[in-house]
């Protein structure tokens, strides 16, 4: 048996298909040449990084406590589409290093790093931001994953310690939230 077809369908289906095929390279396109990564901007002078972000604000939204002993404090808090990023740094004397980790009770021992990572891509949220070098641009370098999911609203954590001289020490948090 023999179907006939009916005018006017084939056409309409051809134009359904190519209306989904712009539709779904238009969103596959999108981190492409648009200097976006994920949804996020990768220029650390967009506008959707949080004007009035403190590193108490940021603290208190990645669970952690600064400890007193801490200066040079710096947070950042960028607005995503989906996703918050935040960022914290810090520098501590080298006795508070291994306190303030022990406070965050990593999933694992954090690992060294010995060498720098080759510079692959820009971080949706860049330590640049707080002119500081990205600690996978650093060599020997502790890190590793704090938690993930965590408590609340935040999706994971990850902390990197570089060693700044035989007196002090960076400390870097990165979370989404």
């Amino acid at each position: 048996m023999i179907r006939a077809r009916r005018p006017g369908r084939a056409p309409a289906l051809a134009v359904a298909a190519v209306v989904l095929g712009a539709l779904a390279a238009g969103c596959s396109g999108a981190a492409g040449g648009s200097g976006r990564e994920g949804g996020r901007s990768a220029d650390p002078g967009t506008s959707d990084w949080v004007e009035g972000a403190t590193a108490e604000s940021v603290a208190r939204t990645l669970h952690v406590e600064v400890p007193s002993t801490a200066t040079q404090t710096a947070a950042a808090h960028r607005r995503g589409f989906q996703d918050d990023g935040l960022i914290l740094s810090f520098v501590l004397p080298a006795e508070a290093v291994e306190p303030f980790l022990t406070q965050l009770k990593p999933e694992q021992p954090l690992r060294l790093r010995e060498q720098p990572f080759a510079a692959e891509a820009t971080p949706a949220t860049p330590f640049a931001r707080l002119g500081l070098p990205e600690p996978d641009a650093l060599p020997k370098v502790r890190e590793g994953q704090v938690c993930a999911p965590c408590m609340g609203d935040l999706n994971w954590l990850k902390v990197a310690v570089a060693q700044l001289d035989e007196r002090s020490s960076r400390v870097y948090l990165r979370g989404v939230d």
